[in-house]
């Protein structure tokens, strides 16, 4: 199965859906898939059995893992590996935030400050007010558990891989994430729990609790 980012070469020009092309199937002006390394073949004009002479390839921006899919015709992989790590992917999707996938539980033990604290207090109440407006009452009522919370954390940490202008389902100022408290604290090596009463904040390789209390 193909995925984000794949491109095909014959060996001369790499072949991709750049944002323009992207919009088009997302408005639904082309019936094409955008990482299916059979379509991008085919709008390029290698149609059928033409599509065997493209050498395919795929690259995760995020990761910087590239990947030899297939190779029909010379190998020209050491050169695709090197025109897509020089891609501007801001070309490919200008909403997508190209950084480093952070382990927070990597980082090593880290002793909150009171900004953490205050950090937290915000992403409590981004996390109420979310949850209040999504989820039905059935849904609510096995929320409140530590690893309900948690799932919460890496969902919101995922958004700051996003620029978006407007995010569902709550009110925040127009182009500022609203989530952007827990992605801080997450990036620092702290990720947030609710047991149901208070909130915790883990750390280090074993999840320590390194802070526990009730936030207004």
């Amino acid at each position: 199965m193909c995925n984000f980012f794949s491109f095909n070469s014959d060996g001369k020009e790499f072949y991709w859906f750049d944002w323009e092309l992207r919009k088009k199937v997302l408005a639904g002006k082309l019936d094409y898939e955008p990482d299916s390394h059979t379509s991008i073949a085919d709008y390029f004009g290698f149609k059928g059995k033409k599509e065997d002479s493209l050498n395919k390839y795929e690259y995760n921006p995020l990761t910087k893992k590239f990947r030899v899919d297939q190779i029909n015709i010379k190998d020209d992989s050491r050169k695709a590996e090197v025109w897509v790590k020089s891609l501007d992917f801001k070309e490919v999707c200008p909403l997508l935030i190209v950084k480093p996938i952070i382990h927070p539980f990597k980082l090593g033990v880290v002793k909150p400050t009171k900004k953490d604290i205050e950090l937290l207090k915000v992403w409590a109440s981004v996390w109420d007010s979310v949850r209040a407006s999504v989820w039905d009452s059935v849904r609510d009522s096995v929320r409140d558990s530590v690893g309900a919370s948690v799932g919460d954390s890496v969902w919101a940490y995922t958004s700051g891989y996003f620029d978006l202008a407007k995010w569902q389902h709550i009110k925040h100022t127009k182009g500022r994430n609203p989530y952007q408290p827990l992605i801080t604290l997450w990036e620092k090596g702290l990720v947030p729990s609710f047991d149901g009463k208070k909130w915790q904040l883990h750390s280090g390789e074993k999840a320590k609790i390194v802070w526990a209390g009730k936030v207004k």
